[in-house]
């Protein structure tokens, strides 16, 4: 008995494995247009630039002046004003949006009335009245625990505190109220079903995950309350652009001393925009798979990438 072996199936007999497709070439579109709007920001910028340097300042009385006992002392007012006033304006907050969403209507109205008066008046107009409440009132009577005359109790920082204050709480009550509303009513319920009480629902629950809407609109607040702070000047209170006021006026250098006031402004509010970042990414641990590189990351991916040759991976 014999056995065919069929030798057409040899490895010489196997056609060789057909080559890929070919790689394409992709080559990147041409976007003439920004290569345009770049060249003309450049040419408004270098315009700005020149017509600053052929005008009539002083340019030496800035670094004269910018580290300048009362310069560093507004400085300090401004900041420590601002830190007060957002104090007082995240605590009224938090008691006006839980307030506003009381299913008591009393409390409810009182929370809208008060967002509604505050956030519908400038804050100069409420500055002025603060200030000026001593035309009204001769005095102030708290029985026995207070009684002075208006004019020596409403000095210019309290009327600065009162009137950021008490206006950042009326904004702030609306950006803790969506914090709030954010969360999924499920996870309340569910956690009155485990036998938390209303007030560990939203300390445990509630809160930790309002915060990560909450955070990035209060940081802005944070930055604009700094720049808000230069209003108090209309109220006689020493803060940064009236002590720059003051040294431009007796130095016979105004414009300069606001450019130098404008330079501690940005610097200030740099430093707390570097703070809401890094903030805003703590918070947002749980809501995203990869953290967002911070600065000095990005610094260090774009150093190492000019390094590689072209193509690496």
């Amino acid at each position: 008995m014999s056995v065919d072996i069929d030798k057409t199936d040899g490895p010489e007999d196997i056609p060789p494995p057909k080559a890929g497709p070919e790689a394409i070439k992709a080559i990147p579109v041409r976007h003439y247009g920004r290569y345009v709007a770049a060249v003309v920001a450049i040419a408004v910028l270098a315009a700005i630039v020149y017509a600053f340097a052929q005008g009539k300042i002083n340019w030496g009385a800035v670094p004269d002046y910018f580290f300048d006992n009362r310069i560093l002392r507004g400085v300090g007012q401004t900041l420590l004003l601002t830190v007060i006033s957002m104090i007082i304006g995240v605590a009224g907050g938090i008691l006006l949006a839980v307030m506003r969403l009381s299913r008591n209507p009393v409390t409810s109205s009182i929370a809208w009335f008060y967002i509604w008066f505050f956030r519908g008046t400038p804050v100069l107009v409420q500055l002025f009245v603060w200030f000026n409440l001593g035309l009204v009132f001769e005095y102030i009577n708290l029985g026995p625990i207070y009684k002075d005359y208006w004019s020596s109790f409403m000095t210019p920082f309290l009327t600065a505190l009162l009137g950021l204050g008490l206006n950042e709480a009326a904004y702030m009550a609306e950006i803790c109220r969506a914090g709030l509303l954010s969360v999924d009513e499920g996870q309340t319920e569910a956690s009155h079903a485990l036998g938390m009480s209303h007030a560990k629902t939203l300390r445990r629950i509630v809160i930790p995950q309002a915060m990560r809407v909450i955070v990035p609109p209060t940081g802005n607040e944070v930055i604009n309350m700094l720049k808000t702070t230069s209003l108090v000047s209309a109220v006689q209170y020493y803060e940064l652009l009236r002590y720059a006021q003051d040294i431009g006026q007796t130095s016979g250098s105004p414009v300069e001393m606001l450019f130098l006031a404008a330079a501690w402004y940005l610097i200030m509010t740099s430093i707390l925009s570097v703070g809401q970042y890094y903030l805003e990414r703590y918070y947002a641990r749980g809501s995203s798979r990869s953290l967002p590189p911070t600065p000095f990351q990005k610094i260090k991916a774009n150093l190492l990438s000019l390094g590689r040759p072209k193509g690496a991976a």
